[in-house]
Formats: structure tokens, sequence, C-alpha cells
């Protein structure tokens, strides 16, 4: 692995954000995962996520579209860890600023970043054999006509899959849990349960659903992870929001807040 990329040992940082439950991802930089970071533990969600995709399974050089890829961190993962050719789709980072990451990571030659819109994605039908999605998908895949325009760029029998924070049952009425009501952003209404998620997916006719779950103790990992960012990030403004997160998570303790995995395959 390159400098980026090469976990440290004998730190007290490393080991504070090694996880038994993410065995690839503590094999990275405890610091360059801080300083390249735009909310949740991107690997560790990831990872997760990666066996219910069947990441595995793809053969060396597929074509993976990582949708809303923020630094490229999942870009770099996935290149490594799988073998496969990326694409690193991002509306807000630029394209450069990912590409001098991508290389310092070693990837270059397999990550390609671009400047991209979800909803007017630059490729052509069939393009890709799997897409991915990490902490990005909320904000633009609850449309109900969003999911059929997006799996044409799969080739027949792809899949996508994607990890979006959540709700562990949906709320009923116009306002939030009383507890979270000091937190709640309008925001976070983009937020749905699995349910939501498998019935959105299945009734668009565009996948089979595969999987649609939630991530035991997934708060647990998310508080750890803010309250890592909160003490060690060098921006204020992750550092505050960091902190902020953080309360709202240690008032919640689950009951409301945590993620959900969505997988399935183009019909």
């Amino acid at each position: 692995m390159s400098d980026l990329t090469s976990r440290t040992s004998n730190d007290p940082l490393t080991d504070r954000v090694s996880h038994p439950g993410y065995p690839r991802s503590n094999g990275y930089d405890a610091r360059w995962t801080i300083d390249n970071q735009m909310g949740p533990h991107a690997l560790w969600l990831l990872e997760w996520l990666a066996p219910a995709l069947g990441l595995d399974t793809l053969s060396p050089g597929s074509r993976v579209l990582d949708l809303g890829c923020g630094r490229a961190m999942t870009s770099v993962f996935l290149a490594k860890e799988y073998d496969v050719q990326v694409v690193a789709a991002d509306l807000w980072i630029k394209p450069d600023e990912n590409a001098g990451r991508i290389a310092g990571a070693g990837v270059a030659g397999r990550v390609l970043p671009v400047s991209a819109e979800a909803h007017d994605l630059p490729f052509g039908g069939g393009t890709f054999d799997a897409v991915v999605s990490i902490d990005a998908y909320q904000y633009f895949g609850t449309d109900d006509l969003y999911l059929p325009s997006l799996t044409r760029l799969l080739k027949p029998g792809g899949r996508i899959g994607v990890v979006v924070p959540a709700l562990r049952e949906e709320i009923d009425g116009v306002e939030p849990p009383e507890h979270l009501v000091p937190y709640w952003e309008p925001d976070f209404w983009c937020f749905h349960s699995a349910a939501w998620w498998r019935r959105h997916w299945t009734r668009s006719g565009a996948v089979e659903v595969e999987s649609a779950d939630w991530l035991e103790d997934g708060w647990r990992d998310w508080l750890r992870w803010c309250e890592v960012v909160a003490d060690e990030s060098t921006d204020e403004w992750h550092v505050r929001m960091a902190g902020q997160c953080a309360e709202m998570l240690r008032v919640d303790r689950g009951r409301t807040l945590g993620f959900v995995r969505v997988v399935g395959s183009r019909l």
C-alpha cells in the first residue's frame, strides 16, 4: 500500500479506529480516513455492504460506478480490495482534487474521477457490472422514478448496493420523536426504514431486491466515529458537526437512527 493508505502500528489513533467487524478497513491509515471523511465512516459501511453485494465474486477488471463518492475513499477501497475498475462520480468534489488522492493511493490506473449529477449521469446503458453508493443515495434515490433510470447503466444481471443513514421504523406524522427535536434537520426526512426501502425498490420494477436490512448497533459505530472526528479533525466545521452528531446519537441510543443496506439485481 502507499503511504496514504498504510496502517501505522503502535499508534493510539490507529487503535482507536480499529474495528473487529471491519478487518479490511483496519488496513487504512487512520489519519487519511479522518482527513477525507464527509460523514459516517464510509469504509466501514462499504465493508458491511460488500458481502451482500457480492463484491468478492466480481471478476478482476469489472466496472463499478461509485456514485456520490465524496473524496473517493470508497473508490480507492474498491480498487484495492476487489481489483475492479472504478468510476468515482461526485457532484461536489472536483475531479482534479480526487485525482490527487487517487494517485497518492496508488490506484490512478484503476479509478477515474468524474464530475456528475446523479440525475444526469454521462454513461451509456449497460456500462457497469455494479453500482455502489455509500451515504449518498438517500439524497436523490427517494424519487420514485430514479432507480429505473440508474439501473439502465447496469449490465443485465448487474447489481446495485447502497448504504444509507436510516430509521429503525418509519415516523408517523410530521414531527420527529421528541428526544430528537433539538437536533432534527429537514434533510433527515430522507431517512427511511429497511422496509420502506424494500418496498420502494420492489415497486420500481427495476430490480429484484436481494436484501434490505438494518445494521445492528450501527449507531454505536456512528457514534464512535463522530467522537474520533470531533477529537482529531483539523477542520473546525467537521469538529463542530461531528460533536453535534455525537450528542444526538448519545441521546437517541439506537432507538431511531442507524444504517440500512439495500441490494438489488437488475431485472
